[in-house]
């Protein structure tokens, strides 16, 4: 399999890395989180304006600059490598993903905001008795006239205290666990009777309860077919595990290399630890999860395209990812002693983002059960 890059591929990777180590070095970004804000809006304009990287995934009849899963996998794994926490996952995979399904003047709106730095999103899917089911909606849409009238609550949105627009998925029909009766729509943040209950993240970033209460929203806020939106959701929320996937090995391999880094410079008995074979082995073993959990996740990007074997590819690569992130990062911390866990070291940081990505979108066991599921269930005839 061949997983070389293109030139614009390549140079869209030298650009993002090359404006994150001017831009958002470790120092930059703790006193960010730290801010009342907790994230920089210029930097997103900088991403919109003087990068462009919010449009390179967007298709060129949309103003975008034609790219597709493979640019969002470059731009995400430069982004875990420097832990940005700007809402580019919600914003241009999930919200692009959504948007592309949308009525045509409205997704070419919002789709524009978007690359220019205009519009940040939050996607409020997950409900406390949900766990991962992605059809486990309490949350309820109901028609009145040409409008919807929503009511629910949504759990731990990441980004929503950032977000001008939300995409929500609530229920337009059946009963709370089925699989159809389910519709997503998107409205902004703002609209009257939504209300947010906000609360910084393990991991630094800022999240939220959002609570809908009679919100009133038009019939042109409705993403694709009334009651028929759990294939869409599948789908954009398989996009946005492998882009997370992509962020994972970002991390990883800072969570490694900044493991290398110390042992070399950390001595006891006269040597560094770094020439302890018993240490070496593990640091070994550490690179070759993180060579696995890479190769897992280009693979699921390849795959992104094959309806039939993208669920398969995504929940395997999310499996490895997990894995690696429990197993490199456990490792990454103990072999820096305590010291590895306190806020002024970076490798802390990155522990904390690996430990969260090991349960997004689903945790390790929930996605072997569903490639379990995937490859056993009986094929359509």
């Amino acid at each position: 399999m061949d997983f070389s890059f293109t030139e614009e591929q390549s140079m869209l990777r030298d650009s993002v890395a090359s404006y994150l180590a001017d831009h958002y070095d470790f120092d930059m970004r703790r006193a960010a989180v730290k801010s009342a804000a907790g994230w920089r809006p210029e930097v997103w304009r900088a991403f919109a304006q003087d990068l462009g990287i919010l449009g390179a995934a967007f298709p060129e009849d949309m103003g975008g600059r034609g790219g597709g899963a493979t640019e969002v996998m470059v731009v995400m794994e430069e982004f875990g490598k420097a832990l940005v926490v700007e809402p580019y996952l919600a914003s241009v995979v999930i919200a692009g993903g959504f948007l592309k399904h949308a009525p045509a003047a409205a997704a070419a709106e919002l789709i524009g905001k978007i690359i220019a730095g205009e519009a940040t999103f939050a996607f409020a899917w997950a409900e406390p008795q949900g766990r991962y089911a992605l059809s486990d909606l309490k949350t309820t849409a109901r028609k009145d006239g040409g409008d919807f009238i929503l009511n629910g609550m949504k759990a731990v949105v990441i980004g929503a205290p950032w977000a001008s627009h939300l995409i929500v998925t609530a229920r337009t029909g059946g009963g709370q666990r089925d699989t159809g009766g389910v519709s997503v729509f998107v409205l902004g943040k703002d609209a009257a009777g939504v209300a947010l209950r906000e609360y910084p993240t393990v991991d630094e970033r800022r999240a939220a309860e959002v609570l809908f209460e009679n919100v009133r929203i038009p019939g042109s806020a409705l993403i694709g077919s009334e009651g028929e939106g759990l294939p869409i959701i599948e789908q954009v929320v398989d996009e946005a595990i492998a882009a997370t996937c992509a962020e994972a090995c970002g991390v990883l391999r800072r969570l490694h290399e900044g493991t290398v880094e110390y042992t070399k410079q950390r001595r006891q008995f006269g040597a560094p630890i770094a020439s302890f074979q018993a240490l070496q082995h593990r640091m070994v073993d550490m690179f070759i999860n993180v060579e696995q959990a890479v190769s897992m996740t280009y693979m699921a990007h390849i795959k992104l395209t094959d309806s039939a074997e993208r669920a398969k590819a995504v929940s395997a690569a999310k499996v490895q990812i997990g894995r690696a992130c429990r197993f490199v990062g456990q490792n990454a911390i103990q072999l820096h002693g305590g010291m590895g866990m306190t806020d002024e070291m970076a490798i802390g940081h990155y522990f904390k983002r690996a430990t969260m990505i090991e349960g997004e979108f689903g945790s390790t066991d929930h996605h072997l059960a569903r490639y379990e599921t995937l490859s056993f269930a009986p094929k359509a005839a």
